[in-house]
């Protein structure tokens, strides 16, 4: 069987490619915001706040952040703060600040033009190679193979790819198979309803394999149990995390410390964060004021779940000894108002609580 073809276990006279193309054609996604253009920025900064994120919390973000940086030049201009704090709440923030990165790379090495091939975009910093396909095949119409998650079990399935993809060269052989699908023309229909499948129809958990336009030849819905491709080790059980945030407070000002710019929220504004609640209580000392412990905070992250327990401490009004002695004890930082920390890049269970807790 020529791998162009799809052919599972049944016949069938359409490839793989012209199924996906005559299905996105009429089922697929059309009315994205980020659909219809061929403007690199506003495809590129769309597949980068899809990553790991859902298109309905995406929806959120996408047009107020072009409100603000509607192209590469006013973003690459633009203070990593600012940037972090528009994308406050949509996590991985990694990718905020490589966004970043990478619009001034583009105006520094490419004088504000997106390169418009898949090899010269995947230099760019932040841009994955499932990414840069991505971005070429849409707006310079390269035939460029994708391979997000979404993709990924779309293809294993239909294919049958039990390989196990914690492996590399199983990732390799899997690239190679993409590329192999790719169809002559009509690669913006592909691509796009290759993101469709898997996000709509070839689900995780719960594949709609009736309503999927590759079901006659799939492999893995023949063997009765779609959802063990694709084939992945498991990763490590998740881990358990708690530490104690103060929340130091004098009049309508509060004390934010910026985080170091390597791990969890890295760059961005907090509270000041101790090992646990006694701790953070033994570094307050006599500091005068009233303290108070907040409601725990439960925060997912990818690999482990952290508990944070908030306590706020209310200096005396006015009273600028009390101020100072307390500066001494904490990390280095600056006091704001809650309307500046709105305005800040700040984590989103630090901003829940703030919006929560702070009326």
């Amino acid at each position: 069987m020529r791998t162009e073809e799809f052919t599972g276990g049944e016949a069938a006279p359409l490839t793989l490619a012209e199924r996906v193309v005559t299905w996105q054609r009429t089922h697929g996604r059309h009315g994205l915001p980020w659909q219809g253009t061929r403007d690199p920025y506003r495809v590129w900064l769309s597949e980068i706040m899809l990553q790991q994120t859902q298109v309905s919390t995406v929806l959120a973000y996408y047009d107020r952040f072009l409100a603000r940086f509607p192209d590469v030049t006013a973003l690459a201009a633009a203070p990593l703060d600012e940037v972090l704090a528009l994308w406050s709440g949509l996590g991985y923030y990694s990718r905020a600040r490589n966004l970043h990165r990478c619009a001034q790379a583009v105006m520094e090495r490419h004088g504000g033009r997106f390169p418009p091939s898949s090899q010269a975009l995947a230099e760019l910093p932040g841009i994955g190679r499932s990414t840069a396909a991505a971005i070429a095949a849409f707006c310079f119409g390269e035939r460029a193979a994708i391979l997000d998650g979404n993709v990924k079990r779309v293809l294993t399935r239909a294919l049958g790819f039990d390989r196990d993809l914690a492996q590399a060269s199983a990732e390799r052989e899997l690239w190679d198979k993409a590329q192999a699908l790719l169809p002559r023309q009509g690669i913006e229909a592909y691509t796009q309803g290759l993101m469709d499948l898997g996000a709509t129809v070839c689900t995780l958990r719960r594949p709609s394999c009736l309503l999927c336009p590759l079901q006659g030849g799939c492999v893995a819905r023949a063997s009765g149990d779609p959802t063990r491709f694709p084939v992945k080790t498991k990763r490590l059980a998740r881990g358990r995390r708690s530490h104690a945030l103060l929340w130091l407070q004098q009049g309508d000002r509060l004390w934010l410390t910026q985080r170091p710019d390597s791990g969890v929220w890295a760059a961005l504004w907090s509270l000041p964060e101790y090992e646990s609640l006694e701790a953070l209580r033994q570094r307050l000392g006599a500091l005068p004021g009233q303290g108070q412990a907040l409601p725990l905070v439960e925060h997912a992250l990818t690999h482990f779940d952290w508990t944070l327990q908030p306590w706020r401490h209310v200096l005396p009004e006015g009273d600028a000894a009390a101020c100072t002695a307390a500066e001494a004890l904490l990390p280095p930082g600056r006091w704001v108002t809650l309307e500046e920390a709105f305005r800040m890049g700040l984590p989103a269970p630090v901003r829940r609580l703030l919006e929560r807790e702070g009326g």
